[in-house]
């Protein structure tokens, strides 16, 4: 080896072991500074409580209530997670059915496909006091299959289900059963939902094409299908949908690193060879488990033994749903793991079904993105660094007709994007009822903004670009560490299937693997305080007696103070065992793929993103045949490229005049008798022409319009939809104005032009 590249190589590992050292020491600082400040909190609420409890003048009953209370409060938790154990083994008995809470009828059954797989459609039957319009877009929602199963965009009347027949849609859902077809594949899985969009299409003739929604690893699976079938799919909905798994922020998104530190695919791998060829959902659910484990270790036991009485429906209504297990084939979580957790190729623009490349280019519809920096399983980083994976930049974006817009919450988790009430009843309506303005809108990328004032929820639409979204990161050196991963795993992978697969898998039987999944600790915990556990025989009947001479404990006793105080230090103490985990996982990901030579294989490895120039977009034919027809389009043309560059100028648009646009377009000269289609058309190739020509734009508005009739009416309906005028921008008022100016001198001039004696006698009058 050279000495200058051994000499260089010393040089980065110095380097990358300083790295390390100093991101542990901002780790230790982080930790003691937050947790130091809680402990200090909490011992001086203790100081100041404890004295009095167990010295002061109490109530000699107050001790004697609580010890009752506790005793009496932990019999209901435990008859509760009895409760939880059976409805968990009559769940899986009964085929674990999707836990909706509205009425449906099937539609169409996956397993009567030529590629038989293990999902089905099925129509949501509209509640009382809902009307369908034929007119208006269906809905086909998809949730996730990452080891739960189907049912939570329609868990509670307040939901995407519920805010789609607010609106007067028809809601289909796409559901699954727990185990999957023989040889299905992910492939078929996307073949199957466009053979559902094809039979929603057939049912709904009057409609245009569906709106999919995909909730979480169900957002995904719409992009792949929106790229594969385009002409299927109208305006999709992700969210909390991770695309692009090696983005986040150091020190606040550790999940990531998780298939580092376990060697990659071949854990999987492996636990489909314990299988049978098949992967137990549970163990996903164990992972998402191990994130918070204050959350599942102590904070949510602790909240239903604090709340009893109010809490238990709430806590088993939602432990129905997260303790129902799925499978998935070796092919699929494989494909899943190689190609999205490690390989992260689908953002790249590489990932694969056979010889069938998915480019998510390739998608035409809206796109709309939910995203919450709450969420510690798909932080906003991971839900939308693939825009910039896959556009050099907004240009493109344009060039190729592609609307993309992003939604940010600031504080909701995961499942909140899902079950919170609040965020169905304002993020998931606001997304329902903004479709057909977002389908008004120029291409481009923008951030959708709520702001709630006192008349209404107020919605704009600011343009982005790839810039914005890069800025929610940190930087992106750390990719090659995270390639260095994929490469690693690929290794990982071909060194199991050839050593260690054959002997795994004859050792494996059918009956071997039923008792692998049986024996998984998420089963085994439900099962453990079921009926089936003979110690759990008399809990019912105590809990019954118990109920019905049941009094609460009034909220001022001093030892229930003492003991929310002793709780919040339980949570503390799993906090930061939680702080320190993280962050020693971060760090030893750090120092060992940030190492010189794995810096190297991911460099290496690290696949080139397919990136086009600024030159290359103004050889797109869609941007040649904008720019050749600028002096082209006649009255329709003028009046969207007027309005395109006022929204310019204005800096945002607003929904309020999308949907004054939508509703004039309909209605109004010339535009009534134009179809969708063409509509579109014609907004994206004005919005081109005044993207990569703005001058022009401007300038060739007089021989667009080129009557005082047709400049007047144009004129008069972009003030309808833009204005009025008290109420626009300074910005855009002030273009208007030049808009008008512009027009009455080319119509003087042409006046000029058609009778030049009668200005010259005028002339020498003047």
């Amino acid at each position: 080896m050279n000495s200058d590249i051994l000499s260089q190589m010393i040089g980065e590992g110095v380097k990358n072991t300083n790295h390390a050292s100093h991101l542990l020491a901002d780790h230790a600082q982080r930790i003691a500074k937050e947790h130091g400040s809680l402990y200090r909190q909490r011992t001086t609420k203790w100081q100041e409580m404890a004295p009095a409890a167990f010295f002061g003048k109490v109530s000699p009953d107050a001790w004697t209530n609580y010890a009752t209370d506790v005793l009496q409060r932990g019999i209901l938790v435990l008859d509760t997670l009895r409760q939880r154990g059976n409805a968990f083994i009559e769940h899986e008995a009964t085929g674990m059915p999707p836990l909706l809470s509205f009425a449906y009828q099937p539609v169409l059954d996956g397993r009567t496909l030529p590629r038989p797989v293990n999902y089905s459609l099925v129509v949501i039957t509209p509640p009382a006091g809902v009307t369908i319009d034929p007119v208006r877009r269906p809905f086909m929602i998809v949730d996730p299959r990452a080891g739960h199963g189907a049912g939570i965009g329609g868990f509670k009347p307040e939901s995407q289900v519920g805010d789609a027949f607010a609106h007067g849609h028809a809601v289909y859902f796409v559901i699954f059963r727990p185990w999957p077809e023989p040889g299905q594949t992910l492939a078929d899985v996307r073949d199957a939902e466009k053979a559902f969009l094809d039979e929603i299409a057939r049912r709904h003739p009057k409609a245009p094409k569906p709106v999919v929604i995909g909730n979480c690893q169900g957002g995904w699976g719409c992009m792949l299908l929106a790229a594969s079938a385009p002409d299927k799919v109208g305006p999709i909905a992700i969210n909390g949908a991770p695309l692009s798994y090696w983005a986040g922020v150091v020190g606040r998104n550790p999940m990531r690193y998780t298939a580092g530190l376990i060697g990659g695919v071949a854990p999987a791998m492996l636990m489909a060879d314990l299988g049978d060829g098949v992967f137990d959902g549970s163990l996903l659910v164990q992972n998402f488990e191990t994130l918070n484990p204050a959350n599942t270790y102590w904070k949510k036991l602790y909240n239903l033994y604090a709340n009893v009485d109010t809490e238990a429906e709430r806590y088993l209504e939602f432990e129905h749903w997260w303790g129902g297990f799925f499978m998935m084939n070796e092919e699929e979580i494989r494909w899943i793991v190689e190609n999205l957790f490690v390989g992260n190729r689908l953002s790249h623009g590489h990932a694969e079904f056979g010889d069938e490349r998915i480019d998510l280019r390739n998608i035409q519809s809206p796109i709309i993105i939910f995203a919450c920096h709450g969420d510690n399983i798909t932080p906003p980083q991971q839900a939308l660094n693939w825009i910039a994976d896959l556009y050099r930049d907004v240009n493109e974006i344009k060039a190729r007709g592609q609307r993309i817009v992003y939604l940010l919450h600031e504080s909701i988790g995961h499942l909140g994007i899902f079950v919170s009430a609040k965020i169905a009843g304002r993020e998931q309506d606001a997304i329902t009822d903004t479709l057909r303005a977002i389908e008004a809108l120029p291409p481009g990328l923008y951030e959708m903004e709520l702001e709630q004032r006192p008349d209404r929820l107020h919605i704009k639409f600011a343009p982005r670009t790839v810039d914005d979204i890069l800025c929610l990161d940190d930087g992106r050196e750390d990719e090659e560490m995270f390639a260095a991963v994929a490469k690693l795993s690929e290794l990982g992978a071909h060194a199991y299937q050839t050593l260690l697969r054959p002997l795994v898998r004859g050792l494996v039987n059918e009956e071997s693997a039923k008792r692998f999944f049986q024996t998984r600790p998420m089963r085994v915990e439900r099962v453990a305080f079921s009926d089936r556990n003979p110690m759990m025989a008399p809990v019912k009947a105590i809990a019954e007696q118990i109920r019905t001479a049941r009094k609460t404990l009034a909220p001022d006793n001093p030892f229930l103070t003492l003991e929310h105080i002793v709780s919040e230090q339980i949570e503390q103490n799993w906090n930061l065992f939680r702080d320190w985990r993280d962050a020693i996982q971060e760090v030893a990901f750090h120092a060992i793929y940030g190492s010189p030579l794995m810096r190297m294989l991911g460099a290496q490895g690290l696949e080139m993103r397919d990136q086009t120039s600024a030159d290359n977009l103004l050889s797109f034919p869609d941007v040649r045949h904008a720019l050749a027809n600028i002096e082209h389009g006649g009255e329709a043309a003028g009046v969207v490229r007027m309005l395109e560059l006022l929204s310019q100028a204005r800096g945002y648009v607003r929904r309020s005049r999308l949907e004054r646009e939508t509703e004039l377009f309909s209605t109004e000269e010339p535009f009534h008798t134009i179809d969708e289609t063409e509509r579109a058309r014609l907004i994206h190739e004005q919005s081109l022409i005044v993207q990569f020509a703005p001058d022009k734009a401007k300038a060739s508005l007089p021989r667009l319009l080129n009557t005082a009739e047709q400049r007047s009416r144009a004129l008069a309906l972009v003030m309808r939809i833009a204005g009025p005028a008290e109420t626009m921008h300074p910005k855009a008022l002030a273009l208007y104005r030049e808009f008008e100016a512009m027009l009455a001198g080319a119509s003087a001039d042409a006046e000029n032009r058609a009778a030049p004696g009668v200005t010259r006698r005028h002339a020498k009058r003047a």
